[in-house]
């Protein structure tokens, strides 16, 4: 099987071209090659196939086997992959995903795609969409009657700590939670404490956050299936809402992530979220 390994600001997959390659067990397969150990190391797997839909079709595993919905950095990856390889002289594509169709601008300097803008579609805030169920783990009895409220700077208990979290779908699930030391977090520990919680009943993405200013957020993101990853480019943008519905930022946002920073606009007369932000090739191969 050809690859090619890919980067979102260090958010890696493994891409592989199923217009001419055959995957047969593809959940199998992204546990072996995402292997940093004893395969090529990576955060998953994302095949490029067709679509009757649209221009091209994104389907993403994570490292741990399990089938994902989107993946921001790696669909910017998808975008310079099928221009720099020519599977389309476009500068403007339809990608079809788990979470439906996304619409990106691809920016070219010397004929390879430096920058993506990628349409991520509205934000889902219901928590039976996300899903979510908060009921006996945050909200009161009385306010449970709102259900479909957005859960926006709840207090619930993880573990022995009570944590304020807002939840925000960009086609997967996430928990956004405020903290005061970004860098000094065991990530490790409480990660896999949310991500297995019992009120995600489809784990759920977290991100950590602390403010910087009205413009900035510091992130780190622990990813259902793939631990903690250098970039989340749906995390970044649920980041971004959360920050606006808390006021801790405006609509536009620059989201500062380990691997590198992302610009987020949530566009709320569209009710659409826009990222922007690069990708890069590392290298290609061929594994048995």
């Amino acid at each position: 099987m050809k690859f090619t390994k890919m980067h979102g600001l260090g958010n890696d997959y493994i891409y592989v071209n199923c217009f001419k390659e055959q995957v047969t067990n593809p959940s199998e397969t992204a546990i072996r090659v995402s292997d940093r150990h004893f395969g090529i190391g990576s955060d998953g797997l994302i095949l490029i196939k067709p679509s009757d839909k649209a221009d091209f079709q994104m389907e993403m595993y994570n490292a741990d086997g399990s089938l994902g919905a989107m993946c921001g950095n790696g669909i910017r990856c998808v975008a310079k992959y099928v221009y720099d390889y020519g599977l389309t002289d476009k500068t403007q594509i339809t990608v079809e995903t788990k979470s439906g169709i996304k619409y990106l601008d691809l920016t070219v300097a010397d004929g390879k795609v430096t920058l993506v803008r990628v349409d991520m579609g509205a934000p889902i805030l219901v928590p039976e969409q996300i899903p979510v169920d908060i009921g006996k783990f945050g909200r009161k009895q009385a306010d449970r009657c709102a259900a479909d409220a957005p859960i926006i700077g709840e207090a619930v208990s993880v573990g022995a700590d009570i944590f304020s979290i807002t939840c925000v779908s960009m086609g997967n699930p996430h928990c956004i939670v405020p903290v005061e030391d970004v860098d000094g977090l065991e990530i490790e520990k409480i990660g896999p404490r949310f991500e297995n919680h019992p009120m995600f009943p489809d784990r759920v993405n977290t991100e950590f956050v602390r403010v910087l200013d009205h413009d900035t957020v510091q992130m780190r993101v622990w990813e259902r299936g793939s631990g903690e990853t250098l970039a989340c480019g749906t995390g970044a943008c649920a980041v971004a809402v959360a920050s606006a519905l808390n006021g801790w930022t405006g609509n536009k946002v620059t989201v500062k992530l380990r691997g590198g920073d992302l610009q987020i606009e949530w566009d709320r007369g569209k009710n659409t979220v826009f990222m922007t932000g690069p990708a890069a090739t590392v290298f290609e191969g061929e594994i048995n």
